[in-house]
């Protein structure tokens, strides 16, 4: 578990102030690299705004994200190796396999909701009132924000009135 606690803690330093982590995977990644597929070990994010592909190098690191409004489906499935889970973002296919750490179900969970949407902490400028409120409600109801977040906003918000 200590392995993981790492990564998650490394990938943190590249996520938005307000981006939160939901779930958390472990296992392959499959890439093509100039041409040739590898194989990159380390951590699939899933936060309230995309997902997070991370892995620690030597020198280094690698890190992609797939915004949620980007991917299109995602699968799972599940063999004598581990659980796999393949996603179409942007017309590619990316898949992580051999996970050995995390709730996949949660994971696909919440992936499966999120598909295609915008970030759920965006609001749009041309949205009522309301509906702005509304859309906090449902953050602070997702645990994304707190309460004492929710009524700051909810002020300020009414403020404009």
């Amino acid at each position: 578990m200590a392995k993981i606690d790492r990564l998650i803690s490394k990938a943190q330093e590249h996520l938005d102030p307000n981006e939160k982590i939901i779930s958390v995977l472990m296992g392959a990644y499959e890439a093509e690299i100039f041409g040739s597929n590898s194989v990159r070990n380390g951590i699939f994010i899933a936060t309230n705004q995309r997902l997070v592909f991370y892995a620690k190098k030597l020198t280094g690191y690698d890190l992609e994200d797939f915004p949620f409004s980007n991917i299109s489906s995602i699968e799972s499935g599940k063999n004598l190796m581990g659980h796999t889970i393949s996603f179409y973002a942007s017309g590619n296919k990316v898949k992580m396999k051999w996970i050995s750490v995390g709730e996949v179900p949660k994971f696909m969970d919440y992936v499966r909701s999120n598909i295609g949407k915008q970030p759920s902490n965006v609001i749009q400028q041309n949205e009522s009132i309301p509906d702005q409120i509304e859309k906090l409600s449902k953050l602070k109801d997702q645990e994304i924000l707190t309460e004492e977040e929710f009524q700051i906003k909810k002020r300020e918000l009414l403020a404009r009135l």
